[in-house]
């Protein structure tokens, strides 16, 4: 089989590889498409290559169908095409013992601590798979992890039906955290100085401001009559979105921080003890997050077809990444990783 291996220096190569034999606790996937995402980019850049080591395959956004089973694998069966949530948990911390395993204290994310997904098979522990209901593609099942991001986002705001919320920053994960407040019965707006993530927005009916040209904070006191909002999710890592989520945050109003920021940002403090505001941190995913991002698509309620911005093979995965680190626009990019057959 074939591999790519990120190597450093925006660089990528393809190896020959062999599949690796499940464990028995473990499943082997034939990899269908792998999303490139944030994280994937910075490891492009280089900025995470002493948490990478290269020559390192990476890749943690994966649809896949189940070639091999461990032999204590119970409930899965080959053939069955599945999703991974890319967290390997020790078990054995206070994290753990708490029930919080996404945010395990010795925590590998597959895919940058543990090889990952950029190759045609994939062996992983089959604690981590979600089956996928026949009436979602491969393509989108891709796009499970990031939606999984954003349900997670909003289940940690506890954001309710009849809410106001305002999304600071109009990516791929902006985008869908403004989709799946819609769907649990919220009013939501996108903060986003960039007309074409503006535009993207308005595909799914989602209000939009540019907060360069518009004040946002008087945009938010109009459309709440005053109150402001009763979450902020703040999903752009600048200075500018920390300022704006505590002015557009209503008197008890929660504030969800998505973003990493690469610098720490100055916050306005003051303005949490005057409002009596919450600030939530929210991390990746936990499993109930997969399942209903799953559910989200499955019931029709999220489309992820408008997110799939280009497909490449394997072989052309430097392309893919170069494509979009050209283009910052871009939504999702997927690598196919389906084995070529011969004659």
């Amino acid at each position: 089989m074939q591999a790519a291996q990120y190597i450093g220096n925006k660089s990528f190569k393809i190896i020959e590889a062999s599949p690796v034999a499940p464990a028995d606790d473990e499943v082997r996937l034939n990899v269908g498409y792998v999303g490139i995402c944030g994280t994937d980019m910075h490891i492009y850049h280089g900025v995470m290559d002493q948490r990478v080591n290269p020559p390192h395959t990476i890749g943690h956004e994966i649809s896949g169908t189940i070639a091999e089973l461990g032999k204590n694998v119970s409930g899965y069966s080959v053939g069955e095409r599945v999703v991974v949530r890319p967290l390997d948990w020790c078990g054995d911390c206070p994290a753990c013992d708490a029930g919080h395993t996404h945010v395990c204290q010795n925590l590998k994310f597959m895919g940058i601590d543990t090889p990952g997904a950029f190759q045609n098979s994939w062996t992983v522990k089959s604690r981590t798979l979600h089956k996928l209901p026949a009436n979602v593609s491969l393509k989108q099942g891709a796009l499970i992890e990031p939606l999984s991001v954003a349900c997670h986002d909003i289940s940690r705001s506890r954001l309710k039906a009849g809410e106001k919320a305002v999304v600071i920053g109009g990516g791929p994960i902006g985008q869908l955290v403004a989709l799946v407040a819609k769907s649990v019965g919220a009013e939501v707006i996108i903060s986003e100085p960039n007309e074409s993530r503006r535009s993207f927005s308005n595909k799914f009916d989602i209000p939009t401001v540019n907060p360069i040209e518009q004040d946002l904070a008087q945009y938010v006191q109009d459309w709440t009559n005053g109150k402001g909002a009763d979450v902020v999710f703040e999903v752009s890592g600048v200075q500018p979105a920390v300022d704006s989520m505590v002015q557009v945050a209503a008197v008890r109003g929660r504030i969800c921080m998505v973003a990493i920021h690469a610098q720490k940002p100055q916050v306005d403090l003051f303005q949490f003890f005057w409002k009596e505001l919450e600030l939530l941190g929210a991390r990746v995913y936990e499993h109930a997050d997969f399942d209903m991002a799953i559910e989200l698509v499955a019931a029709g309620k999220i489309d992820l077809e408008p997110f799939i911005t280009s497909i490449s093979d394997l072989e052309n995965i430097s392309n893919a990444f170069a494509s979009m680190d050209n283009n910052p626009i871009g939504m999702k990019a997927l690598v196919s990783c389906e084995e070529k057959l011969n004659g």
